[in-house]
């Protein structure tokens, strides 16, 4: 399996300080990143590594949900998968991530809503991404679409 790459060049303190975060093995983007954006409520135009953190999860968890619900015997025709990743204050000092919600809604044939919670859950316990972040507690809230 590959080994994927992604750069971060930083200058300054990290209350005046900026950097850009380049996505290296895809080439595909590279995006701003700050300390008082990254606390703010309004990330004003820049990304932070808890941002990042949610995309890396919605897009790991999607595709072990889909392959599940084919393992389940169903067909997911579309999945919308969020994940809000939160920043909060460490009582040991600094900074930690205080949670992960995962929320799901499916479009699947071939499975019920006990069927496609059930599989929702695997994926959450199996995602690559939610075995990486085992220190963080993950919630999640799914429902099948008609």
């Amino acid at each position: 399996m590959p080994t994927r790459t992604a750069r971060t060049a930083w200058t300054g303190t990290l209350e005046q300080g900026s950097g850009q975060v380049e996505l290296t093995s895809s080439k595909l983007a590279t995006y701003d990143v700050s300390f008082p954006k990254r606390a703010a409520e309004d990330a004003g135009g820049t990304t932070s590594p808890e941002e990042l953190i949610a995309a890396a999860h919605s897009a790991c968890y999607a595709m072990q949900l889909s392959a599940l619900i084919a393992q389940a015997g169903g067909t997911p025709q579309a999945l919308d998968v969020q994940a809000d990743v939160s920043l909060g204050p460490d009582p040991a000092g600094g900074f930690r991530l205080t949670g992960i919600t995962i929320t799901v809604r499916g479009e699947v044939d071939g499975l019920d809503a006990a069927g496609f919670e059930q599989v929702a859950q695997e994926a959450k316990a199996g995602c690559p991404v939610s075995k990486a972040l085992t220190g963080v507690e993950i919630t999640l809230a799914a429902a099948l679409e008609t």
